[in-house]
Order: C-alpha cells, then sequence, then structure tokens
C-alpha cells in the first residue's frame, strides 16, 4: 500500500469523495453555550421571574397606566444621538432592503416616537419589553447584552412635580414590595447640574462629556473621575476641583435650602429652576411618606442626552435581608427623570409633550432574589396543577379523559399521566414532587358506587365524593387553602 502523501491525485478525490457527508446530511455540533451576554431561563427561574413582574406590574396598574407595546427594531435614524457616549452600545441590524434598522436600546425613545406619530398629548402607560446594548456584559451583577425593562411613563402638560412625585412613590412601592432590603433614591436635576458646570467655567461645549464623567462616581472615586475630566477630557484641574465641591454633597430638603444660598449657584437662573422644582417635590414626597427614602445627591448626573429636568436612581443599601446571606455589589436597580424635549425631536412641528417616567431594573432584581433563593433552598413550584387524575387499575384511561375534562372545564387547573395503564405509586410520587395538592383517584369500586376518591397529599387522607359534588368539593378545598 502506498504512504498516504503518495496517493495519486484521483485516489485522493475518491478518498474525500468518501469522507465528505452526502449532500443534505445534517452535521451535527454540540452547543456549548448561548451568545456572550444572554441566557436560558429554566422554569423554576421562570417562576422568579414572573412573580417580580407581576410586583411591577400590578404597581404600574394601580397607579391608572395602560399597556403599550412597541417594535423590538427602530430606523437607525430614530435612536441615533439620543444617549450620548452611550449611542456606541445600539445594536446595528445588517440592510434588508433599503432600510437602517437598530434593536432598541430602551423603552423611552420608542414611546417618544409612538406619541409624536400619534399626536398624542396625555398619556399614562407602562411598558414591559426586551432591549439590547451592545456592552461587556457582567453576568453577576445581572448586567446582560439582551435584557428586560419595566417602564412607567406619564406624558402630558400637568402642574410641575406631581407627576415626577409620584414615579418616586411607585418606585418606593414597588422596591418594599420585593422585599429587597433598604433602598434610597438619590435625586437631582439637570439644570441644577448645567448651573455647576457654568458657574464652576466648564465651556458649554463640554457639559455633556463632562455629565459623562460625573455619572460615574457611583462606580469610581472622585480622583479618577477628576483624571478622566483633566487629562481625557482636557477641562482645566482647577476648573475640576469646583466641580469636586458639589457634586461630592448630598442630602435632604436642607441641602437644597443650602444651595439656595450658594453665592455661585445663587446666580444661574436654570438652577435655581431646578432647586425651586426639588423643593416642591420634597413636600409632595413628605405628603407621599416616602421622603426619608430621597436624597438630594449632586452627583448623580444620568448620562442619557435627553433627561431635561428632574433625574432619579434607586440603590440597595444592603441587598441581604439575613445575615447568613453573602452580600451583593448590584448598583442601580431603579432610575429614571423627566424629558420634556425627546417627543419633539420627533414631530416635524416640533411640538413639545412634557414627560417623566422610571425604568425598574428586572435583571438586576431577579440576580439579588436568585442567590436568595440559592442561600436558603427554597423549593419552587413550576406548576400550577391544582389537582391530578389517578387510578390504580388497568383499562381506566377513558374514564379518566372523562373525569381531567371536567375539571378543565370548571376552571380546575389539573394532569394525568400520559400511559394507558399508569401505576398508582409513580402517579402519587409525581403529585408529591410536583407539589400538586389533591389528587381525584377513579377505579372499579368507584365506578360501580357512583364516587371519586380524593386524596389529599399533604396529609394522605382519602374520602369518597359521590361524582356529582366532586368539582364544588374540589373548589371549596382550593378555596380554604
Amino acid at each position: 500500500m502506498p504512504q498516504l502523501g503518495l496517493l495519486p491525485g484521483r485516489a485522493w478525490t475518491v478518498l474525500l469523495g468518501l469522507l465528505r457527508p452526502p449532500p443534505g446530511a445534517l452535521c451535527i455540533r454540540a452547543v456549548r453555550s448561548h451568545s456572550q451576554g444572554t441566557r436560558d431561563l429554566s422554569p423554576q427561574q421562570m417562576v422568579v421571574r414572573e412573580k417580580i413582574l407581576d410586583v411591577v406590574v400590578s404597581c404600574f396598574k394601580r397607579h391608572g397606566a395602560k399597556g403599550l407595546d412597541t417594535p423590538a427594531f427602530e430606523l437607525k435614524e430614530i435612536l441615533t444621538e439620543k444617549y450620548g457616549e452611550d449611542s456606541g452600545l445600539i445594536y446595528d441590524l445588517k440592510d434588508q432592503g433599503g432600510e437602517l434598522l437598530s434593536l432598541r436600546y430602551d423603552l423611552t425613545v420608542p414611546f417618544a416616537r409612538y406619541l409624536a406619530m400619534n399626536k398624542v398629548k396625555k398619556m399614562k402607560r407602562y411598558h414591559v419589553g426586551k432591549v439590547w446594548r451592545r456592552e461587556s456584559p457582567t453576568i453577576v451583577q445581572g448586567r446582560y447584552r439582551e435584557f428586560y425593562q419595566c417602564d412607567f411613563d406619564i406624558a402630558g402638560q400637568f402642574d410641575p412635580m406631581i407627576p415626577d412625585a409620584e414615579c418616586l412613590k411607585i418606585m418606593c412601592e414597588i422596591l418594599s414590595g420585593l422585599h429587597l432590603g433598604d433602598f434610597l433614591i438619590k435625586v437631582s436635576d439637570r439644570r441644577i447640574l448645567d448651573g455647576i458646570f457654568a458657574v464652576c467655567g466648564v465651556p458649554e461645549s463640554k457639559f455633556h462629556a463632562i455629565c459623562s464623567s460625573v455619572d460615574k462616581l457611583d462606580k469610581i472615586s472622585w480622583k479618577d473621575v477628576r483624571h478622566e475630566m483633566v487629562v481625557k477630557k482636557g477641562l482645566a484641574p482647577e476648573v475640576a476641583d469646583r466641580i469636586g465641591d458639589y457634586v461630592q454633597c448630598h442630602g435632604g430638603i436642607s441641602l437644597v435650602e443650602q444651595m439656595f444660598q450658594d453665592p455661585r449657584l445663587s446666580q444661574n437662573k436654570q438652577a435655581l429652576e431646578g432647586l425651586g422644582d426639588l423643593k416642591l417635590l420634597f413636600e409632595y414626597l413628605t405628603l407621599f411618606g416616602v421622603a426619608e427614602k430621597v436624597s438630594f445627591d449632586l452627583s448623580l448626573a444620568r448620562g442619557l442626552d435627553y433627561y431635561t429636568g428632574v433625574i432619579y436612581e434607586a440603590v440597595l443599601l444592603q441587598t441581604p435581608v439575613h445575615a447568613e446571606e453573602e452580600p451583593l455589589n448590584m448598583g442601580s436597580v431603579a432610575a429614571g427623570g423627566r424629558y420634556d424635549g425627546l417627543v419633539g425631536m420627533f414631530d416635524p412641528r416640533g411640538h413639545k409633550v412634557p414627560c417623566v417616567g422610571l425604568s425598574i431594573g428586572v435583571e438586576r432584581i431577579f440576580s439579588i432574589v436568585e442567590q436568595r433563593i440559592k442561600t436558603f433552598g427554597e423549593k419552587i413550584r413550576t406548576t400550577e396543577t391544582q389537582v391530578f387524575v389517578a387510578t390504580p387499575q388497568k383499562n381506566f384511561l377513558q374514564e379518566r379523559l372523562k373525569l381531567i375534562a371536567e375539571l378543565w372545564d370548571a376552571g380546575i387547573k389539573a394532569e394525568l399521566m400520559y400511559k394507558n395503564n399508569p401505576k398508582l405509586l409513580p402517579q402519587l410520587h409525581y403529585c408529591e414532587n410536583m407539589g400538586i395538592p389533591l389528587v381525584v383517584i377513579i377505579g372499579e369500586q368507584e365506578l360501580k358506587e357512583g364516587v371519586i376518591k380524593l386524596r389529599s397529599v399533604a396529609s394522605r387522607e382519602e374520602v369518597a365524593i359521590k361524582r356529582e359534588n366532586l368539582v364544588a368539593e374540589i373548589q371549596k378545598r382550593l378555596s380554604e387553602s
């Protein structure tokens, strides 16, 4: 036999033909993982997520919001120049026939586009949907490239700070309802920040760039922020130092009063307008009973370009509720603010619709709750089945099917085993493993006597119920549990 490397040309062709799979053959590769920054959710995880979303959406509805949905992608021109330095995180889609499209970055810009396109002047809406951001994911902190946002927004011309105060009240209700531990809502105003930049000597052309640096103060030290301002963004060192005197301040209504008396800031019209609104906001928050949860924090910047007034961000002060839990640094779990000029960007005549809103960080909240479940080994039911239809005997499939149809028609959540002749013990084990509370058992004796055995899975007690009374008895027991 000749050496492999010395095979004649025709022999090589034949050999490669034998190795190549035939046309149409399925080439199977082992799938190792999903794409970076995304994840699958198991049935257990879906139960946890749905409970979180139920708390959030129930609160939105309690405050009178209507549901809304928008497409997952928008025209690229709709999204560009709305997010400042974060615009580079937008996912662009391949040209599919003349339209340049991008996946939505948040739910706020599509909402503003919807208002302008449909000439809506007033609306209170909520929206739960996925958004996409092309950033480096930090999975341990609940940061992904694909994630859900839960937004609540109030659009329309109203008296100052009443809708804004309601948004902060909603934040408090949701975070308290989710039992995440103690939290604080930091609040400021973009007009105050712009006023600070002006009186400190920042050129107007650098406002957005310096604002973006200040926005990093919750992640890095003032020393590092100052270095970025001076070295990377060309700000004079003495100007950066003056900014530092302001943005490291935080407090309550007393700090608002103090800023009114500041010799430099009190000379700036924009800053005074912002301070006046914050003073009014704290009055309303006191009436709502949540003022102690809110802090005036001059380091808060919210880097998105579309904010024009009050801005806020909720952070957890201590994630663990119990001492045994490991502390997690999750960052902000909710944020929002006022954006009075965004709708006008999409209106041909530039007509503005003032808006204020908030967004709940579901992924970060989910990570906290998931960690807690792992720590305490909580068992989660993945189905809502209330009754299992079982039999101890052969040839009872028809009777089981008639019985389960009767339960379904009565609105009872029921299951059975997909076998003609299942054994009773595996059926009962299934109920125990899945947390199904009740079992109805039908056999020859029950059929002859016109009764059904009703078994409690927890106590293992069984009682015979007349067939015609079965649905009523099940409904009664479920209502009492």
